[in-house]
C-alpha cells in the first residue's frame, strides 16, 4: 500500500513537471466556486432624450384569480440631475404585485432587485372609483464616473386622479406629468385603467379624461367660429352691397 501511494506521488509530480497546464485538484467540498464572481445587479440606465415609452399590459387578480384591476399604460421617468434624464419602464422586466378589498386596492409595478417601481393605491366611494396615491422609485447607474449612487423617489397624495364610476375604464391618450418631486417626476401615457369591477378581465365603458375632450373639442369650436365668423362677415358684405344699391335707385 505505501509503494503504491509512493508511486502515485512520484506519477503526479511527473505529470505536473512535464505536461504544462496540468493541476492537480483536491477532492475538497469545501472549495467554493465563482467565490470572485459578484452577483449582477440590475440598475436603470438613464438617457439624454426622450423615447416613446413602450405600453405595458398588467392585470392584477385577487387570490380566486378574478381580475380586479387592469392597466396598460407607457411609464417615463424623468430625473432632474445638472439636466434632465430620462427613463422608460420596460413591460418585459415588471412584477406585477398588490391587492384588492373591497374599497381599496393597490397595485405595484416593480422592476428587478427593486430598481424602480410605480405604485397606485385605489379607493371606492359607493359607485365610483380613483387614484388617491401614487409613489414611485429609480436608482439608476450613476450619469457620471465620479457621481454617488443616488435613488430619486417622490409620491402624489391626497388626489382623486383618473376619477370615474365602478365598472368603466378611465382612459388618457394625451400626457399626465406627475410632479413626485423637485427633482423627479413621473409621465404616463397613454393611459388606461380600471379597478375593482372588471368583467372578464376586460375593460368597460371608456370615460375619456378633460385633456382628451379639449383636444378633440376645441379644434371643433374654433373651426366653427372661424365658419361663423366668415358667414357673418360676408352676410354683413352683402347687406351693405345690397343697401348701396337701393341708394342709387331713381325716386
Amino acid at each position: 500500500m505505501m509503494t503504491n501511494a509512493a508511486g502515485g506521488g512520484w506519477g503526479l509530480l511527473f505529470m505536473a513537471v512535464l505536461i504544462p497546464g496540468f493541476h492537480h485538484q483536491r477532492n475538497d467540498s469545501s472549495i467554493q466556486t465563482g467565490s470572485n464572481s459578484k452577483a449582477q445587479i440590475y440598475q436603470p440606465v438613464l438617457q439624454p432624450s426622450e423615447s416613446i415609452p413602450p405600453i405595458g399590459m398588467y392585470t392584477l387578480r385577487t387570490r380566486a384569480g378574478k381580475p380586479c384591476i387592469k392597466a396598460s399604460m407607457g411609464a417615463e421617468f424623468i430625473v432632474i440631475e445638472k439636466k434632465t434624464w430620462y427613463f422608460n419602464l420596460d413591460p418585459s422586466r415588471v412584477q406585477t404585485t398588490g391587492y384588492c378589498e373591497k374599497q381599496a386596492a393597490l397595485m405595484s409595478l416593480t422592476l428587478p432587485d427593486n430598481a424602480a417601481s410605480l405604485q397606485f393605491t385605489f379607493r371606492k366611494e359607493k359607485d365610483v372609483f380613483y387614484v388617491t396615491k401614487i409613489t414611485a422609485h429609480v436608482s439608476p447607474l450613476p450619469v457620471c464616473q465620479k457621481c454617488a449612487n443616488k435613488t430619486y423617489s417622490g409620491l402624489v397624495d391626497h388626489e382623486k386622479l383618473f376619477k370615474t364610476t365602478d365598472g368603466r375604464s378611465f382612459k388618457c391618450k394625451s400626457e399626465n406629468l406627475l410632479l413626485m418631486s423637485s427633482v423627479f417626476n413621473v409621465k404616463l401615457v397613454p393611459l388606461q385603467i380600471q379597478a375593482f369591477t372588471v368583467p372578464k378581465g376586460q375593460y368597460g365603458k371608456e370615460v375619456e379624461c378633460w385633456a382628451d375632450f379639449n383636444r378633440r373639442v376645441i379644434p371643433i369650436v374654433i373651426g366653427a367660429t372661424v365658419v361663423g365668423l366668415i358667414l357673418i362677415a360676408v352676410l354683413t358684405f352683402l347687406f351693405i352691397k345690397d343697401r348701396r344699391r337701393q341708394g342709387y335707385e331713381s325716386l
